[in-house]
């Protein structure tokens, strides 16, 4: 999108992509934590430490495993015992390296090494990727259009070199085509640095901007940048202006947000000529025009915030063209004259049946998306006339499409994304006059790919209230019913988990696991409402949704209890945490990945990065002891008891400003010091990555490996060859 969308999912997406008398730990020795090569599990010391809210006294003995010095993470005792869990983690899983090397060398052969994206015209020029052989990163490249030779704009190799971690954020070309602003993270704490290219040149410009987040957008006819800087509390609070060439401290602020719960963003209209300035948390939006050639001139506020009523806007010629959720649940689409932005008109009424997600304007005609019994719509749309409708159909039943890259407002095609569970991903360009679709690319899979030996399915299970749950399913063709399931979801923040193509999960599905995604309540598969159902005081609908789901699975013959893998990250894995507490028998392995698991503890910090952001999703415990008590009943390290728990991998990542590395951390060590199994809990944390774990493709596709090599053998389905224990 060419427009800023300042939704839920933009603003904080999971802190995120956030008790009982201790029992003795299993009858094995535990280790010291500084044991080189750990023979028992080491087991972290506990440290009185009490708090009281609401005349609630809660004791957390791990307390002390959050170093008082984060971001910086120095404490040598809370050093030690990461460092001992991850040689734990390697020496149980040492006896699989075989099966790891295997899946990693399979995973690896689906991937094309010199792949490359579709081309996509923007003004004069080709710009496109490419991967080469071996390197982990890509490379980016342009030509004019008119014909010519490649040229080099930036090799993300080149400045991943000598570095452990490295993550590409912003990239973005001048509207002139002369510059190139791209900002970058080396160690996983998502504070970027930007610097600026001058492709006539080749040279960079000395300007440099430090500690930022979000994007960076070109204002001032192609002079300046408008860009976001992180507070020390990791939240962007202000949109700010650099004229290429000045000094930093000389930067303008265009705007400056007074609550600190909220998070600012920016981007350019659909003909470039407004910049939008969008603020907003989990539930309220607030936006602000400036003319995109004077971007310090006079402001106009669309409407003022209003609690609960999310919108976004794009403007054509003097029309305001506003997505919002004030009168329908699942969102209508309005238009208003610039001159009284605030007086909406609707276009296209809310509907309880179409979920309105997204709209996109060209010079021509516009484009709503949005999804219709859960499943992806992109819709063609006459602006004399909003219903001459024409929607783009696509050949299966289950699909994930929509609008992809279309960077320009004068088009007579349209670039769209398309992939099933057994169709891989495809680019596609649309004709809008003939309506003819033309297949660009479908991605390669070298090792080979016979999609006739998969079949795909999607289910409605019945929930404990009678809600019924969408399931997608994929598995070969003649996998034999009652085998073993993994089973996925995410559940939160109103991202729904789309049903597409992973070459990685094929590693698991050809050994005769179905793979199933479960579309639970907390993510808007279904609509606004579904989301809704997920969230503050209905959160427990969420856990309760996936321990159906998986019962249901069981009682329709697909799987049995204990032959179940699951799944989740983040807040997904805040749902790991849950159901491993109230359903431990169900589940023959469990992965939770970044979980946010000590839920209590960081909600009531309203110092650490995304917390008051949060508020709206989760409640706030400091101030309503009715949130308090409710985070209090499910939160996953609170809830810990001695009781019998599956087989667990947990990761972390040591720079994660989202989910920190304590509330793994905390978790496994209280896991350890009151199950009463000698089934395996290992804790993997990367020591120099954030949220999303190593960067780059070959790296993370190890994990990967490691991943799933744990879950083969806990579930039997690859023999064990010294199966990871307490």
């Amino acid at each position: 999108m060419r427009r800023v969308l300042l939704s839920s999912l933009s603003i904080a997406t999971c802190l995120a992509f956030a008790p009982a008398a201790l029992a003795q730990t299993s009858s094995e020795e535990s280790s010291s934590v500084t044991d080189a090569k750990p023979t028992s599990p080491p087991v972290a010391e506990q440290r009185e430490h009490t708090y009281t809210h609401h005349g609630i006294t809660l004791s957390d003995p791990y307390h002390w495993l959050k170093d008082p010095s984060y971001p910086v993470v120095d404490d040598e005792d809370v050093l030690d015992y990461v460092k001992a869990e991850n040689a734990w983690f390697e020496a149980q899983m040492a006896p699989h390296q075989a099966l790891v090397d295997t899946l990693y060398e399979e995973m690896k052969g689906r991937l094309k090494e010199d792949d490359s994206s579709v081309p996509q015209k923007d003004g004069d020029w080709l710009y496109w990727s490419e991967f080469e052989q071996g390197k982990e990163y890509r490379l980016h490249y342009r030509k004019p259009v008119a014909g010519g030779e490649p040229e080099l704009l930036l090799d993300e190799n080149q400045l991943a070199d000598g570095k452990d971690y490295f993550r590409l954020g912003a990239f973005s070309i001048s509207k002139g085509g002369r510059y190139l602003a791209f900002s970058a993270d080396d160690n996983g704490s998502e504070r970027y640095t930007a610097r600026i290219k001058d492709l006539e040149t080749g040279e960079l410009l000395p300007d440099e901007l430090t500690n930022l987040r979000g994007g960076l957008t070109w204002v001032a006819n192609d002079s300046a940048l408008v860009y976001g800087p992180s507070t020390e509390e990791w939240r962007t609070l202000e949109a700010k202006l650099h004229v290429i060439g000045t000094p930093v401290a000389d930067d303008v602020t265009l705007y400056k947000e007074a609550d600190e719960s909220f998070g600012v963003g920016t981007g350019l209209s659909a003909q470039e000529d407004w910049l939008v300035i969008a603020t907003g948390d989990n539930e309220t939006s607030e936006i602000r025009l400036v003319r995109a050639d004077n971007p310090t001139g006079e402001q106009i506020l669309v409407k003022p915030r209003q609690k609960g009523v999310e919108y976004d806007v794009d403007v054509r010629g003097d029309t305001l063209f506003v997505h919002t959720n004030d009168d329908h649940i699942n969102f209508r689409l309005a238009t208003a004259p610039i001159a009284s932005p605030s007086e909406w008109t609707t276009l296209i009424e809310g509907s309880d049946d179409f979920y309105l997600t997204d709209f996109e304007l060209f010079k021509d005609f516009y484009v709503t998306e949005g999804r219709l019994a859960g499943l992806d719509q992109i819709q063609l749309r006459a602006y004399d006339d909003a219903s001459d409708l024409t929607p783009i159909a696509f050949p299966e039943a289950s699909f994930v499409a929509g609008l992809s890259n279309n960077p320009e407002y004068d088009v007579s095609k349209l670039r769209l994304s398309y992939q099933s569970m057994v169709t891989p991903s495809s680019v596609y360009d649309y004709d809008v006059k003939t309506g003819a679709l033309e297949l660009l690319k479908q991605q390669e899979i070298p090792s080979g790919y016979d999609a006739t030996k998969y079949k795909s399915e999607r289910l409605m299970i019945t929930a404990r209230d009678g809600t019924q749950v969408p399931v997608s399913v994929v598995m070969l063709k003649d996998r034999p019913m009652g085998g073993p399931l993994h089973l996925y979801a995410y559940g939160a923040y109103g991202y729904a988990v789309p049903p597409g193509f992973s070459t990685s999960r094929l590693s698991l599905v050809d050994r005769g696991m179905a793979y199933a995604i479960a579309h639970i309540r907390g993510g808007d598969d279904l609509g606004r409402r579904w989301y809704l159902q997920g969230k503050l005081n209905e959160r427990t609908n969420t856990f309760e949704d996936f321990v159906d789901v998986a019962k249901g699975l069981i009682d329709a013959g697909y799987t049995e209890k204990g032959q179940i893998s699951a799944s989740g990250g983040s807040a997904g894995g805040e749902l790991m945490g849950v159901v491993v507490n109230t359903d431990p028998d169900l589940w023959g392995a469990v992965a939770a990945h970044v979980p946010f698991v000590d839920v209590l503890n960081t909600m009531l910090d309203k110092d650490l990065p995304l917390t008051p952001g949060e508020w709206p999703e989760w409640g706030d415990p400091i101030t309503s002891k009715q949130a308090f008590a409710y985070m209090l009943s499910y939160s996953p390290y609170d809830q810990v008891v001695a009781q019998d728990y599956p087989p667990l991998l947990v990761t972390a990542g040591l720079n994660d400003p989202r989910v920190t590395y304590w509330e793994p951390a905390k978790w496994v060590a209280k896991l350890r010091a009151t199950k009463t199994d000698n089934n395996a809990l290992l804790l993997k944390t990367n020591m120099g990555a954030g949220h999303g774990g190593k960067s780059g493709r070959f790296a993370s596709l190890y994990e990967t490996a490691e991943e799933f090599a744990f879950i083969l053998t806990q579930l039997g389905v690859v023999e064990s060859d010294g199966a990871a224990g307490e």
